[in-house]
């Protein structure tokens, strides 16, 4: 099934606190800017096999691209720190026993810090999920196995939820002798390796073709969406957008930008929220703009979670 969660890393939030992180539980994912790191070279190392994977900056690119296919559980260390030994191990055991629903990727802080500091690492162990190339910070400090395991529990069934199947492919010596599963739907390989390359321009017209063989795929339809918001919000400037949106409370445009920057940040409802109510002061054309915009943005928060079957009422009233 293809993934239903593509979001890329962007300048548009701070890095998270590390307060913000010090929760046992799963929270919400949020942007993180990487942009100075976005030239990087994928190179990634094993360490210790199986589905767990040392990363250096020059890999990390290419680890956002993966996690547009499954969950990346990036694991910051030190080598220096005792203490996080325990979650290093338990870490690698429950990822492996989880063959494939997520990857491992470690690094090491005392020999990355450009990444650490890009990531707002300012204490290890830190543990953060990549769900489709965005940062949910999960944990910081020692953690039990139990709660390491409902927290992984917990980042496995959201990605259920948005439809993301695919599975990590082993690496290193450990790797599970079966044959791999497949990782992605071969319908959308092409499509996927243009997300996974930042071309959202060639990822849209990938769907599109998908959309002409088989129109109404709900797959194909989700993932243009998805590729359709990353293409639109690529040169987003964050702070630009919300205070845009301020200003012009009904300008379409802006507040269509708005909206775009709140479902990337997971804010769902406030997105639909904005565009409902502006849906109502505006003419048939602006309102038919607005429609549209709002049912691939349905689609990228997926059909069937709460606040798109709320708003999906709440459209049908405006509009009829």
């Amino acid at each position: 099934m293809h993934p239903s969660f593509h979001f890329r890393l962007w300048e548009l939030t701070p890095p998270a606190k590390i307060d913000d992180m010090t929760n046992p539980n799963f929270t919400r994912p949020g942007a993180v800017d990487l942009s100075a790191l976005s030239a990087a070279q994928p190179v990634a190392g094993a360490a210790g096999g199986g589905y767990v994977t040392d990363i250096t900056e020059a890999g990390f690119q290419d680890l956002v691209g993966r996690s547009m296919q499954h969950p990346v559980i990036v694991e910051f260390h030190s080598p220096r720190d005792t203490g996080g030994a325990a979650v290093s191990a338990d870490l690698a055991a429950l990822v492996n026993a989880a063959e494939g629903r997520f990857l491992l990727a470690r690094v090491n802080v005392d020999a990355e810090q450009r990444l650490a500091q890009a990531l707002g690492v300012t204490a290890v162990p830190m543990v953060v999920a990549i769900i489709g190339g965005q940062v949910a910070p999960l944990f910081q400090g020692t953690r039990d196995r139990a709660d390491i395991s409902a927290v992984l529990d917990q980042v496995s069934q959201l990605a259920v939820a948005n439809g993301m199947t695919g599975r990590a492919q082993p690496t290193g010596s450990a790797a599970p002798e079966r044959a791999a599963e497949p990782a992605t739907d071969p319908r959308f390989e092409k499509a996927d390796a243009a997300l996974a390359a930042g071309d959202f321009a060639r990822a849209v017209a990938e769907f599109d073709i998908l959309l002409a063989a088989t129109p109404g795929d709900p797959e194909a339809t989700a993932g243009r969406a998805q590729a359709a918001l990353l293409e639109r919000s690529a040169s987003f400037d964050g702070a630009a957008v919300v205070k845009a949106a301020a200003e012009r409370p009904n300008d379409v445009a802006a507040q269509l930008d708005a909206a775009d920057l709140e479902v990337i940040q997971g804010e769902y409802a406030p997105a639909f929220d904005r565009l409902l109510g502006l849906a109502t002061e505006v003419g048939p054309d602006e309102r038919e703009t607005i429609r549209v915009r709002l049912l691939e943005l349905f689609e990228v928060a997926g059909r069937t979670s709460s606040e798109v079957l709320r708003a999906r009422r709440r459209l049908t009233t405006v509009l009829f």
